[in-house]
């Protein structure tokens, strides 16, 4: 018996022995990024081993076709949904700030990952960052000496952070970590920042979250980058 002739026994003796197989095959083919029109050739063979009428073979070939040709697909699916759409003003617009804020993001070794497939080699490769000696030493320095300042059982008991601890915070800079230093600030990168908040978090909660707060979501960063020169002074 040949496959063929194995697969249409298996069909119609077990139909969702064959379904279910035919099922995991489709998963095994998504996962490994197989082509649509691989996946769409799978699905008509598996309708056509199973003996369906040739009316319904004959129309779920059209789906497929058309759910699987780009240039048919956006032509009679994705334009009309989406001039319907537009005319029923259900997409949300995007406002001038808003696309800034998009624009000015960028995709790193986090496009990798969320692929399902990352690359390892060229996440290995990356040529990533390393403190400067003046971030080291503010890390080894003051931020070692705000840990040891603090007592998190105290702080969360009491829920505020002690006088000491906030005048500290302001005498050594640690609430403009990323700020210029022509504005007061420590001009620190991205990974000082996320060392200095790291080390801190260990120490207490509450003293993380109010120095990574204006450090992240604060204003300053954003007015160094879209704001004007009178906002920035």
């Amino acid at each position: 018996m040949g496959i063929l002739e194995s697969l249409i026994f298996i069909a119609q003796v077990n139909p969702t022995l064959f379904l279910g197989s035919v099922g995991l095959l489709l998963i095994i083919m998504g996962y490994f990024s197989a082509p649509l029109w691989l996946v769409s050739l799978t699905l008509l063979a598996s309708l056509a081993v199973m003996a369906i009428p040739s009316q319904l073979l004959i129309a779920a070939g059209i789906v497929l076709g058309v759910l699987t040709l780009p240039v048919i697909r956006r032509a009679l699916i994705s334009k009309p949904i989406m001039i319907i759409l537009n005319k029923l003003q259900f997409l949300p617009t995007i406002s001038a700030t808003e696309k800034a804020a998009i624009d000015a993001g960028t995709v790193w070794v986090d496009g990798e990952l969320f692929s399902g497939k990352p690359n390892f080699k060229r996440i290995l490769d990356e040529p990533y960052p390393s403190l400067t000696k003046e971030e080291q030493a503010f890390l080894d320095g003051p931020t070692e000496i705000l840990c040891n300042m603090i007592n998190d059982w105290e702080v969360n008991e009491s829920m505020i952070i002690p006088d000491h601890v906030m005048n500290y915070l302001k005498k050594e800079g640690f609430l403009g970590l990323i700020i210029p230093k022509k504005y007061g600030g420590k001009a620190f990168s991205a990974l000082a920042n996320s060392a200095i908040n790291l080390k801190l978090n260990t120490a207490s909660g509450f003293v993380g979250i109010c120095v990574g707060v204006p450090n992240s979501l604060g204003p300053a960063e954003l007015l160094i980058h879209y704001g004007t020169q009178k906002q920035r002074d």
